[in-house]
């Protein structure tokens, strides 16, 4: 055997494996390859974001659509606010159709029953309400410049000092300039057609709501049943207990935002009768839409109520404070406490946030449906977002 044979011999065979391995101490270290990533999203996003031209493309693709879903949003926003409003009057309704199912008696009927005695009120309403209060709302713009004419020989008005005296009458006159300006009564010209197509575009909508208000209010159930299937399994039943407090406070409170609303009307027609106010029916009806707001909205009225009430007579317009400010008492700590006994507690300033907001998007419709989300968003907070951070130590 020759060296060539005996140094092969004497050498071990080495392998690409061994080749690859890291030697012994001691030995020199052999380099190791970094292992192949695997393609997945990571690789194909950032594949994407080293071709700019895709990126660009995509990037206007999203943009269009974002626009094209905004526009088409803004123009089904009417048909939005519907289907919000009918469902908040069917989630409204519902506890007293449940009430009346207690009593054995079909769902159907129950619903009918509702539903008539709606129609009655509404009725009652355009019959004996509505003709005085468009009559009324013509005599107030009519008594406008006269008694705008009349406030220097009031009594009030003797009473004060002489710079006094003068600041109201330039005011008196700057506003009698201002309304008999061309701007001015094209504006008002226009805010009169403008309430006119209101009024015919309420009554046209009105069918709708009540409509789809009857749907949502037949398939209540059901579509809660659809809702709840959308969960797991083991997360339905709290879902299911969720939903029906949050439902029951929403009906709570819009039931009893109503029927606040509905007795602060009836005080203020009474207290214009007994006093010998002018305007009965409609400052009624101004106090009920003014007191939808919640805990402001009697606030608010005592201001407007006194301040009409000043032109007539200051005594008649202490009167009518000092009885008023009593039924805001008494609603605060007696009728109230009765009347949303089922809505969640809300803060003082979360319920002036939740009006001025909803107001700003919906208009009256807004107010009235602010304290219900206010109540429900406060709800899932409390037994969902709640707990969860609790468990987080």
């Amino acid at each position: 055997m020759d060296e060539a044979d005996r140094g092969d011999a004497s050498e071990p065979n080495v392998t690409a494996a061994d080749a690859i391995t890291p030697s012994e101490p001691g030995h020199a270290d052999f380099p190791i390859p970094a292992p192949i990533p695997r393609p997945g999203h990571f690789a194909g996003v950032l594949a994407v974001l080293d071709k700019p031209l895709a990126l660009g493309f995509l990037t206007t693709i999203g943009v269009i659509g974002a626009l094209l879903l905004g526009s088409a949003l803004g123009s089904i926003s009417t048909i939005l606010v519907y289907i919000v409003l009918a469902m908040f009057l069917a989630v409204g309704l519902d506890p007293i159709v449940r009430r009346l199912e207690r009593r054995r008696m079909k769902r159907g009927a129950a619903i009918a029953i509702v539903f008539g005695a709606f129609a009655l009120l509404f009725a009652a309403f355009l019959i004996w309400v509505l003709p005085p209060v468009l009559a009324q709302i013509g005599e107030f713009v009519e008594a406008i410049p006269e008694t705008i004419l009349g406030i220097p020989s009031t009594e009030w008005f003797g009473a004060l000092d002489a710079d006094t005296q003068d600041a109201i009458l330039v005011g008196m006159h700057q506003l009698g300039d201002w309304i008999s300006s061309p701007s001015t009564i094209a504006a008002l010209s226009g805010g009169v057609l403008a309430v006119g197509i209101g009024i015919v575009s309420a009554i046209s909508a009105s069918f709708v709501v009540v409509a789809l208000t009857l749907y949502f209010l037949a398939s209540l159930s059901s579509i809660k049943g659809a809702f709840y299937a959308l969960a797991p399994a083991h997360s339905r039943p709290r879902l299911s207990n969720i939903t029906e407090r949050i439902t029951d406070s929403v009906g709570g409170a819009l039931i009893g935002s109503v029927i606040l609303a509905a007795l602060n009307a009836g005080v203020v027609f009474v207290l214009h009768i007994v006093i010998r106010l002018p305007f009965p029916a409609l400052m009624a009806v101004v106090a009920f839409v003014i007191t939808l707001i919640p805990l402001f909205g009697s606030v608010i009225f005592l201001v407007i109520g006194t301040g009409v009430a000043l032109f007539t007579s200051p005594t008649q317009a202490l009167i009518f404070a000092v009885c008023y400010l009593i039924y805001i008492q008494l609603e605060s700590y007696v009728v109230s406490p009765r009347v949303m006994n089922k809505a969640i507690a809300i803060p003082a300033a979360l319920v002036l946030i939740g009006a001025l907001v909803g107001g700003a998007l919906m208009g009256i419709i807004g107010v009235l449906v602010a304290l219900p989300v206010m109540a429900s968003i406060l709800l899932i907070i409390r037994e969902v977002v709640v707990p969860k951070q609790d468990l987080k130590v």
